[in-house]
């Protein structure tokens, strides 16, 4: 069995982008109140107490957009802190990072993931529904950012939807040949976007990998995450290509996480509802943190049997949350 020993945290429900995979136009997300999400100290005794002890050592905070997130920092700070942290990674849309990246790399974080979906600044304004100034220069002078105080790797996560984005598959490639940049592209999935993906579907991995493999040659990568990418190379590039294939090549054998909502439910897979538990009405109402524990290896104990494969199986008519509200 796989070992679980990695939690994607949701810092919070709220963005500053509604991109169309998402938020689609017209969703209407009621967000969290702030007493309704995890406190910093609910979060890191849940950490310290009851994922920590159960085998989790890998962290990656999430949103939402997590630098909006108040006092992100500190919060980042703390769970470097933990001797027990062995990674601590950040995915985030780089808006705000040009002015916070140096206090984030200086509190311990070392990974990060930005989401570029376009090159193109109409293109990318189009698809985070964006209809003012366009916010594509500051997104990549976050990511400048970011490579110049030194994460490494500094991962760029691409949702390819066809007819939108796909036809960049082989610029946003060469992005890698350069610089030791990692680009991770992902097929679209059918969450919170149903009118989308009815009309668009998705662009398989193999085929985006026949495309690049025609224009530049493309090998097996050594490196490897801790997430589930395949991950190839250019020949002689410094970065790598990653394909993230949920879709076509069903990778839940291999999935070694879980997920906590910013209200402090604690989800078992991304696309199936089953066995969910609310760890913050628990923690607030005093249940014994010996008890949720337990829970929470109980259901390490089930997760191979709650999988994308069985979705059906587990959720009740529509999926209750979009991605941004779960937190990718």
């Amino acid at each position: 069995m796989n070992t679980v020993d990695y939690l994607r945290i949701s810092l919070i429900d709220r963005c500053n982008f509604r991109c169309q995979y998402c938020m689609p136009e017209g969703t209407e997300l009621d967000y969290i109140l702030r007493q309704e999400l995890l406190a910093h100290e609910e979060l890191l005794t849940l950490l310290r107490e009851v994922f920590i002890p159960v085998g989790f050592r890998k962290f990656r905070l999430t949103g939402g957009e997590p630098l909006l997130r108040p006092g992100v920092v500190d919060l980042v700070r703390a769970i470097a802190s933990f001797p027990e942290t062995q990674d601590l990674a950040m995915t985030t849309n780089a808006f705000l990072l040009a002015g916070m990246a140096q206090d984030l790399y200086d509190a311990g974080l070392r990974r990060i993931n930005i989401s570029l979906d376009s090159l193109a600044p109409e293109t990318f304004d189009k698809i985070i529904g964006n209809r003012g100034r366009s916010r594509w220069q500051q997104t990549w002078d976050g990511i400048q950012a970011a490579h110049r105080v030194g994460f490494d790797p500094l991962k760029l996560n691409i949702v390819v939807i066809p007819r939108v984005n796909d036809q960049e598959v082989l610029d946003l490639a060469a992005l890698t040949i350069e610089r030791q940049w990692h680009v991770r592209f992902i097929e679209f999935m059918p969450i919170g976007n149903p009118e989308l993906f009815g009309e668009r579907a998705w662009v398989p991995s193999e085929e985006l990998r026949q495309r690049i493999c025609q224009a530049f040659g493309l090998m097996e990568s050594h490196v490897r995450g801790n997430g589930p990418a395949d991950v190839f190379q250019i020949p002689n590039a410094k970065g790598t290509l990653g394909f993230i294939s949920q879709m076509s090549e069903c990778f839940c054998d291999r999935c070694n996480r879980m997920r906590l909502s910013a209200d402090g439910w604690l989800r078992p897979c991304l696309l199936n509802e089953t066995g969910q538990i609310d760890l913050k009405t628990a923690l607030r109402s005093g249940v014994n943190l010996a008890d949720l524990r337990e829970q929470v290896r109980e259901l390490l104990l089930l997760k191979p049997e709650i999988n994308y494969k069985q979705r059906d199986s587990g959720t009740a008519g529509t999926y209750t949350r979009t991605m941004s509200q779960i937190g990718g």
